[in-house]
């Protein structure tokens, strides 16, 4: 792990946050003692100096209200952005869809779009705010052969909410299908079953609240409980083809290699496979399963990458 992703960190957040407090202490009091030797000299620009203290009371009130609305609070993530990556992002959604003003827009909306939903919502949308950005605004840019949306693994069911409004955007009438278990908590093979930052249990009522933001579509959405690999919950969602998939349950190279090979087989013909968390080196079975996947006998074609999500489509 290199020192920009130690800084990064929640660990190092903690640690920073009272040195970023005694920052802010030091500047207030620093304009609060000028504004003080101003006015014992008679300065002539000792108001000047107090509506400066002011205005950096004003701003701290600015940024609390902001950090409140964007911060980690309530949520386990924050939802802060910085240019770099931002830009980076654009980058990525460019080279995918070869439209840069496209791009932008679709990130930019996405951005206003993942803020509302996890203020109106219950819950929280998983993963990182650029990859979730990414995901929103790159799939409607990769003009999807039909409206026919499944999703494998949904959490609070927040992106498929989002996806199905980025969807309309775009002038489109998603049809969506979810596969999840509902297990209560977020389940990853290997990792400590917890429960969620939230507060808010990962269930199937939580999940039609949420899609409801999204109005009529989402409240029609199709919710199968069950796991992706079980032939009972193939055969229930299996009677369709699928122009959008995302796949984003089951994070073991194991689980995702199952979950590719059954797109192969409900994959609309120029259908897009969206493999999350592809490249995070914290889930290295993801990007294992899908290079073993296009190096064997495979409709699918790898368009690229962005924020940690592979792009496929399928012949």
């Amino acid at each position: 792990m290199n020192s920009r992703s130690l800084l990064r960190g929640p660990a190092a957040r903690r640690l920073l946050r009272p040195v970023a407090d005694l920052i802010d202490e030091r500047i207030a009091r620093q304009v609060r003692s000028a504004a003080r030797r101003a006015e014992a000299q008679g300065a002539p620009d000792g108001p000047d100096t107090e509506r400066l203290v002011r205005d950096v009371e004003v701003l701290k009130r600015r940024q609390l209200t902001f950090e409140l609305l964007c911060g980690p609070r309530g949520r386990g993530i924050s939802r802060m952005v910085a240019e770099a990556p931002l830009e980076r992002l654009y980058a990525e959604v460019t080279a995918l869809s070869g439209d840069r003003d496209a791009a932008v827009r679709n990130v930019s909306a996405a951005f206003r779009l993942l803020v509302a939903l996890e203020s109106l919502g219950v819950g929280r949308i998983a993963g990182g705010t650029m990859n979730i950005c990414g995901k929103l605004g790159t799939i409607p840019l990769l003009d999807p052969p039909n409206d026919e949306v499944l999703e494998i693994g949904k959490l609070y069911g927040m992106f498929s909410a989002g996806l199905v409004r980025m969807l309309e955007r775009d002038g489109r009438g998603p049809k969506l299908t979810i596969v999840d278990p509902f297990a209560g908590v977020q389940l990853q093979p290997g990792t400590e079953q917890r429960p969620d930052p939230t507060g808010t249990p990962v269930d199937e009522h939580a999940v039609r609240t949420n899609l409801g933001l999204a109005g009529p579509a989402g409240a029609a959405a199709r919710i199968r409980r069950g796991y992706s690999e079980d032939p009972e919950t193939r055969a229930a969602v299996s009677d369709r083809r699928y122009g959008v998939i995302v796949v984003d349950g089951d994070h073991s190279a194991k689980g995702v290699a199952q979950d590719l090979q059954w797109a192969e087989e409900i994959s609309a013909p120029g259908g897009i496979v969206v493999l999350d968390d592809y490249g995070d080196p914290h889930w290295p079975g993801i990007k294992a399963a899908l290079d073993d996947h296009l190096k064997g006998d495979t409709r699918f074609t790898y368009l690229g990458k962005a924020a940690h999500s592979a792009y496929l489509r399928a012949s």
